[in-house]
């Protein structure tokens, strides 16, 4: 089968029909329209085997990871999937793995009307590269650099259950299904995303962890802050005030604090902590060795995590796991705590557990509160291809 046939037989008309797609797989490029008084949200992820994947997953899985990495950058961003291209490497012609891995890419696609629109093929080393493109109302869009000192820190879902999934693997260990789902069939919260937009100040999706993906809000917040953009300065007192009477639920120690919604209810990527071994250390958030401008207090009593992350903790207190494995993909959020008494309503509509977990300070810095009101400090902060670059 020639490279065209192999698009024809298995890209060509992939997702969701969509009348803004002017000309889509089969020429030199495609031809898209943005509607009026849209922006155009794009993102771009590259998943290597052996680096973001076992080279044994289920092609179908990874059709959807492929897909729902990218709609969780877009998620982030309070941005409506509209369109997708991707380049495939592959080894070899495989029609039984191309046909699995397409209709896991295409499930996905149609269940957040997301339309491919073109993308290539050649030959090697598996990857794959998928560019997605969505639409935010002009000047909507949650940034990373709108947290402000006082702001609350919300985070969607449970942390941790991809990287347990992969620990186990790793270990030639059995792994429950729904664990192993959380690895090779992340949810990309979209729909929480967008609900976000006018409420979150910033937001990012944990793909590396939370610890290293909150250091980039404060990043960029606190740059944001020192430049005189976006919000205001710090909170005013009533803000204050509000802050403490919130937090208060998120408990002081051991009391464990109430998620905003009683309902049902990632390590690294392959190569993520492998060889990395946590130890403590952990000092920086900033790249480079620079620490941001802004800082976080976190509870870890307030952590959401599934049971069976809890009993890890239970058996091995390495807060790690939750904090630095990566592979979540749930969405990490600020906002003001005036405004938290909108999240409970807004978790029962979309039926998706929301947390609160600490605030935003005005003082440089990650701080870990431990369940015994102690400082717990990361020995690293998520994954990173280039660890000894710089």
């Amino acid at each position: 089968m020639s490279e065209f046939d192999l698009i024809r037989a298995h890209f060509a008309h992939l997702g969701a029909g969509r009348a803004d797609v002017v000309l889509g797989v089969g020429d030199d490029c495609a031809l898209l329209r943005v509607p009026a008084g849209q922006e155009l949200a794009v993102s771009i992820d590259t998943l290597v085997a052996g680096v973001h994947f076992l080279p044994s997953v289920d092609p179908e899985a990874l059709g959807h990871k492929c897909l729902a990495v990218g709609l969780s950058d877009l998620a982030a961003m309070g941005a409506e999937p509209a369109w997708a291209t991707l380049a495939l490497t592959l080894p070899r012609e495989d029609p039984r793995w191309l046909g699995a891995f397409a209709a896991g890419f295409a499930a996905l696609a149609r269940e957040h009307g997301l339309a491919l629109v073109g993308g290539d093929t050649t030959h090697g080393p598996l990857s794959i590269s998928v560019q997605v493109h969505g639409l935010v109302p002009a000047g909507q869009a949650i940034r990373r650099a709108g947290a402000r000192p006082g702001d609350l820190v919300g985070v969607s879902g449970t942390l941790g259950d991809a990287g347990l999934a992969l620990r186990h693997l790793l270990a030639g260990e059995a792994v429950a299904a729904d664990s192993r789902a959380r690895l090779e069939r992340p949810t990309p919260r979209v729909a929480l995303g967008l609900a976000l937009r006018g409420l979150a100040t910033a937001m990012i999706d944990i793909s590396d962890g939370l610890a290293a993906d909150l250091g980039h809000i404060l990043e960029e917040s606190g740059a944001a802050s020192a430049g005189g953009e976006g919000r205001g300065g710090g909170p005013s007192s009533a803000n204050l005030a509000a802050e403490n009477l919130t937090l208060a639920s998120l408990g002081d120690g051991n009391r464990k604090p109430p998620t905003l919604r009683k309902g049902s209810g990632n390590p690294p990527r392959l190569g993520k902590g492998i060889g990395n071994a946590v130890s403590p250390g952990y000092r920086q958030l900033g790249s480079g060795g620079e620490a941001p401008v802004l800082g976080a207090e976190i509870r870890l009593a307030a952590l959401p995590l599934s049971p069976a992350v809890s009993a890890r903790l239970a058996r091995d207190p390495d807060w790690s796991l939750p904090l630095a494995s990566g592979d979540d993909y749930e969405l990490c959020f600020t906002l003001p705590p005036e405004r938290a008494s909108e999240l409970p309503a807004l978790a029962e509509r979309l039926g998706l557990d929301l947390t609160l977990i600490g605030r935003i300070l005005p003082d440089a810095g990650l701080v870990c509160i431990g369940p015994d009101g102690g400082r717990w400090t990361p020995g690293q902060r998520g994954y990173n291809h280039f660890p000894d670059a710089g």
